[in-house]
């Protein structure tokens, strides 16, 4: 029942047009249900920490998550500077100012249960898990599940299914 709630919620997101609610207020969303829509190992612990990782374009928006549940744990929101450890985050948001790094990042994370998500269309084919973008004023996104099963990560078929691209 609570699945069918939060897909609704999300496929409320998805309808919403980027002119009715700011770009980064949707994405925002998008990282909340993409989290909720994650099957995490069980060592992950309590707390989800949500790393931005590049120049912050949520402002306090995202900040709202703080706290929120997922699952049984909680969101944690941490930005990151240039050159920081990620390896305290589960979930890492690469900001477009970040996708220089990326090659980087991706190491870094390499067989960590950690969620990437990208601000950057096309960073899939590159190993992020999850990228959004922005297509006729709707937020989309495409899924790489080799990269999430290489991080131990199971993506809701529920979650693939409103997926513009799914890369096996």
């Amino acid at each position: 029942m609570r699945a069918a709630i939060l897909l609704g919620l999300l496929a409320v997101v998805l309808q919403a047009r980027a002119n009715e609610l700011s770009e980064f207020q949707l994405k925002a969303a998008f990282l909340y249900n993409f989290a909720l829509f994650t099957e995490w190992p069980v060592d992950v612990g309590n707390t989800l920490n949500l790393c931005i990782q590049g120049r912050d374009p949520f402002g306090a928006r995202i900040d709202e998550l703080k706290n929120k549940p997922v699952g049984n744990r909680r969101l944690a929101i941490l930005r990151t500077a240039p050159g920081d450890s990620l390896k305290k985050c589960q979930i890492v948001f690469i900001a477009r100012s970040a996708v220089g790094e990326l090659p980087d990042t991706l190491r870094q994370l390499r067989g960590a249960p950690v969620l990437t998500v990208a601000d950057t269309p096309g960073t899939t084919l590159q190993g992020v898990v999850l990228s959004m973008a922005v297509n006729r004023d709707r937020i989309t996104f495409a899924a790489n599940l080799k990269a999430a099963h290489e991080a131990r990560l199971g993506l809701s078929s529920k979650l693939l299914s409103l997926a513009t691209d799914v890369i096996r």
